[in-house]
């Protein structure tokens, strides 16, 4: 692994923020932390069986894990890091933050904010890299009077120098960061938080995380040969459904082949794929009505809006949002559910694969798993759709651990 830094990545999904890492060159892990079988497993195949980016060690299984498990079971062994780990990246789960769902204060996945602060105290990095949703940094209450804002406590706890002096605290800073600006294809708004322990930072120097960040992105993305922005049209419009084969891990749907590169995203995403049939491609299975009712929509609805009341009448729809997507533009924040959105130019919702792109993953990233779940099984299972609606896009993943490389 040579002089590369060692990180930690927390609540990892399937590992968007540990490719961006990866990427970068200058990080090796030391390990996730994913609670998910699923979602572990997508990374698992990619980052841990076929990269070795990890550089596992042999008293933690090389598995999901549940967080509080881990603090329990392996808390001495958590200490015996400390020196050792230069970064502890990722942020809890957002469900309970989101403002796109319920807004839920007494949301049991809220608690998993103490969960991280605690492991920050057993090992003691010397950096902090956490993201949450935009609505981390809310009130919970609709009257904001009332109610917890997270990104507060976060920043309090962190900053915090124990009496013992067995924790000094962090110099932290964190601001919402819209990752459209940074190049990708999607206007996806998210808290990113950044500390360095106060025992290495210097006092007369605040952390510069944002400032640096902001000042390299032009640089950095003319060097990957893309733009500052990137469109939905940009990103997908090789994978357009014009020559179908049967999907590789699904017999009984069809999926899609790649046609000629269209852009420097897409020549960018594709490098190293290796298969001239793109992973996860697969198309949903649209009765003719569907198709109809999305042609339909297509023509005639606001592009990167949901649909009107009156469209929604006239279709007799009962689904809260449906929005038909503008190929000129990033796409608005996808969620974990692919029928959200119809496709730009094509009566369908998103492949897989179009949902990794839009996230700026890698074509060689394979995802494993279900596609989709539903039911109560929601809350147990975390399949494809999720895996990368959950994810930090890895573009910008990759520029943050530049950054951070260079604030140590």
């Amino acid at each position: 692994m040579g002089n590369k830094k060692t990180y930690i990545d927390l609540f990892a999904g399937c590992g968007g923020l540990s490719l961006g890492l990866y990427n970068s060159g200058l990080w090796e892990g030391k390990f996730a932390i994913e609670k998910s079988p699923d979602a572990f497993q997508t990374l698992q195949y990619n980052l841990i069986d076929k990269k070795n980016h990890f550089n596992w060690p042999d008293w933690l299984p090389t598995k999901n894990h549940d967080i509080n498990e881990v603090i329990e079971e392996y808390k001495d062994k958590l200490k015996s890091l400390r020196g050792e780990i230069d970064l502890v990246a990722g942020g809890p789960p957002c469900q309970g933050f989101s403002t796109a769902g319920r807004r839920i204060e007494g949301d049991s996945r809220n608690e998993l904010i103490k969960s991280y602060i605690q492991f920050i105290r057993l090992v003691q990095p010397r950096v902090i890299f956490f993201e949450n949703v935009k609505g981390f940094t809310q009130k919970f209450d609709k009257n904001k009077i009332k109610g917890k804002i997270y990104s507060e406590y976060v920043t309090n706890a962190l900053e915090y120098n124990s009496p013992k002096g067995d924790f000094q605290g962090y110099k932290v800073e964190g601001k919402l960061i819209d990752f459209s600006e940074f190049g990708v294809p999607q206007k996806r708004t998210r808290f990113i938080l950044v500390g360095i322990r106060k025992d290495i930072v210097n006092q007369a120097n605040p952390v510069k995380f944002f400032e640096q960040i902001q000042s390299h992105r032009e640089a950095f993305l003319m060097n990957k040969g893309i733009g500052l922005t990137n469109s939905l049209e940009d990103a997908i419009s090789d994978l357009l459904k014009r020559d179908e084969i049967i999907s590789p891990d699904t017999k009984s749907f069809s999926a899609g082949l790649y046609n000629p590169v269209q852009s420097n995203y897409q020549k960018l995403l594709r490098d190293k794929a290796g298969s001239e049939i793109p992973d996860s491609h697969r198309f949903a299975k649209h009765n003719e009505d569907t198709i109809k009712k999305f042609e339909f929509i297509l023509q005639h609805a606001e592009k990167n809006k949901t649909l009107s009341d009156e469209l929604k009448e006239k279709f007799n729809l009962k689904k809260r949002t449906i929005i038909p997507l503008s190929g000129k533009t990033p796409t608005p924040t996808i969620t974990t559910l692919p029928d959200d959105y119809i496709h730009y130019c094509e009566p369908r919702i998103f492949t897989v694969r179009e949902y990794a792109r839009i996230q700026s993953f890698n074509d060689w990233y394979e995802f494993k798993g279900k596609y989709t779940t539903g039911g109560k099984r929601r809350t147990q299972e975390v399949p494809r759709y999720s895996q990368i609606g959950n994810a930090i896009p890895p573009l910008f993943g990759e520029q943050a651990g530049l950054i951070l490389s260079k604030l140590m």
